[in-house]
């Protein structure tokens, strides 16, 4: 589900600061796992990088090759979560599916990731 592979990170030019990246993608499809009907939502992805940003043409490839798999909302957020946390390694992460309304029924789906302080 999702091609990790395509998410490229580049040096953070600002690592002696703490700030946030902030991104959100209105065209995140998929199918969706029980019908196989398209599922659409708005991604919302914010994080406080490390020693790498994300590189912003990637993430917007990483979250396409999610349009012909099969999901469940939740699994699809925390995947993005797992997958950005593998790659870039951020201080902090926040991950929020808004899906489009399915059955009279809005679902939001958010995670949210800490990385733990190094001993």
């Amino acid at each position: 589900m999702g091609d990790s592979l395509l998410l490229k990170c580049v040096d953070n030019p600002e690592r002696r600061r703490v700030y946030t990246i902030d991104f959100e993608s209105s065209e995140f499809t998929a199918l969706y796992a029980v019908t196989g009907q398209p599922i659409f939502a708005t991604v919302s992805i914010s994080y406080a990088p490390g020693e790498v940003c994300v590189e912003q043409m990637s993430l917007k490839r990483y979250l396409g090759s999610f349009r012909n798999e099969k999901v469940f909302y939740e699994g699809v957020v925390n995947k993005i979560v797992d997958d950005f946390v593998a790659a870039c390694d951020p201080l902090s992460l926040d991950v929020t599916g808004d899906f489009a309304v399915r059955g009279g029924i809005e679902t939001r789906v958010s995670v949210a990731y800490e990385r733990e302080d190094e001993v």
